[in-house]
């Protein structure tokens, strides 16, 4: 297995991963939008970075992060988005491997922690962490308008 930052070229995979994505949290299979996908991470400004968990030509998961800022005082922290494994890969340590990459990649960075959330009814994601030994953080409160 091999973990790289995706590139425009990764485009049409990136496309059905957001659609099993949407399936995965039981929505409809809706691939993304090529073009929101291009102006999303590749334009000038990028909003993220994706990094690639692969084997060969095959995509098994990736790893969403942008930067943010302020962390702690003057840091930056990483922001770990979204993590996903596609069905075939899953139980293989792919999501392992990815989050040892972001780890390297907050180093890479200068960022003082990663940071993210998880959902309290995904089992799978919750064991991950916890194999991983990391603790959830207590005393935030999540928002969406």
């Amino acid at each position: 297995m091999e973990i790289s930052t995706a590139t425009a070229d990764d485009v049409d995979v990136l496309s059905v991963i957001l659609g099993e994505i949407e399936a995965y949290y039981g929505g409809e299979f809706t691939p993304g939008d090529p073009d929101q996908i291009r102006v999303a991470l590749f334009s000038e400004q990028p909003a993220a970075t994706v990094l690639l968990a692969r084997d060969g030509d095959d995509v098994l998961g990736m790893a969403s992060y942008s930067r943010l800022w302020p962390a702690a005082g003057a840091d930056t922290s990483l922001y770990l988005k979204e993590l996903f494994v596609r069905e075939p890969a899953r139980r293989r340590g792919v999501a392992g491997a990815l989050m040892a990459a972001l780890r390297e990649e907050a180093v890479r960075l200068g960022c003082s922690r990663i940071e993210w959330t998880a959902d309290t009814d995904n089992p799978p994601a919750l064991a991950l962490y916890a194999a991983l030994g990391v603790q959830p953080h207590e005393g935030k409160v999540f928002y969406r308008a």
